[in-house]
C-alpha cells in the first residue's frame, strides 16, 4: 500500500468526524402550542418583556417578531393585546474536545512488526469553549392567563454581532413560519 493510500485511510475517518461534529450543532428550532387554544380569535399582541444578555438585541428581537406577526395579520398594541409576548435570550459555553494525533510513531505501522516495532505516536487533546445562544419566545392568552405557544432556538454564536443578528432573524423566521399552528381551533 502506498503512503498516499495509507494517509487517505487514516484521514478519512478524522475528516468525517470533524464534519459530523460541525453539522451536529447547526441551528435547532422547536415550537409547541396548547392544542385547546383558539388561535383564530387572536389578532393583537402586546410586548410584556424582552430580556437578553446583550441589551442591543432587545429591539432586534422585537423588530423581527413584529415583522413576522404583522405578515400573519396580527398587529401590536401598546397594552391589552389578545396575546402577551415574552422573549428571553441567554448564552452559555459548550465544551468541545479536539484530539490530534502526530502520526503513527517511529517505523510506520508498528502493529505489523510486533510489540517492539513502533507505536501510535502522541495524542494531544484541547478543550474549546464554544458560545451557544438560546432564544425562547412565549405567547400568553391575556384573557385565560396561560401559555399558548412557545418557540425555542439554539445556535452557536459568532464574535461578529452582524452574524448573530442574522442568526436571530433566521431563528425567529423559522419559529413563526408555520404560525398560527395548523389544526389549532
Amino acid at each position: 500500500m502506498t503512503i498516499t493510500r495509507r494517509m487517505r485511510y487514516l484521514w478519512a475517518p478524522v475528516a468525517a468526524f470533524l464534519l459530523s461534529g460541525s453539522l451536529a450543532f447547526a441551528q435547532d428550532v422547536k415550537t409547541d402550542y396548547d392544542h385547546s387554544a383558539s388561535f383564530n380569535q387572536f389578532h393583537s399582541y402586546s410586548w410584556h418583556k424582552v430580556q437578553t444578555s446583550d441589551p442591543l438585541f432587545v429591539d432586534r428581537i422585537k423588530a423581527e417578531v413584529d415583522k413576522d406577526l404583522n405578515a400573519k395579520g396580527w398587529h401590536e398594541v401598546p397594552d391589552g393585546g389578545d396575546v402577551a409576548l415574552t422573549a428571553v435570550g441567554s448564552t452559555h459555553d459548550r465544551q468541545e474536545y479536539n484530539s490530534f494525533y502526530d502520526g503513527l510513531g517511529g517505523g510506520g505501522f508498528g502493529w505489523r512488526r510486533g510489540w517492539g516495532g513502533g507505536g501510535f505516536g502522541e495524542t494531544f487533546t484541547t478543550v474549546d469553549q464554544i458560545p451557544v445562544g438560546t432564544l425562547v419566545l412565549d405567547m400568553y392568552d391575556t384573557h385565560e392567563h396561560k401559555l399558548i405557544w412557545r418557540g425555542t432556538a439554539t445556535d452557536t454564536l459568532s464574535n461578529n454581532p452582524d452574524k448573530n443578528t442574522g442568526k436571530v432573524d433566521k431563528a425567529i423566521d423559522k419559529m413563526l413560519a408555520k404560525f398560527p399552528p395548523k389544526g389549532a381551533r
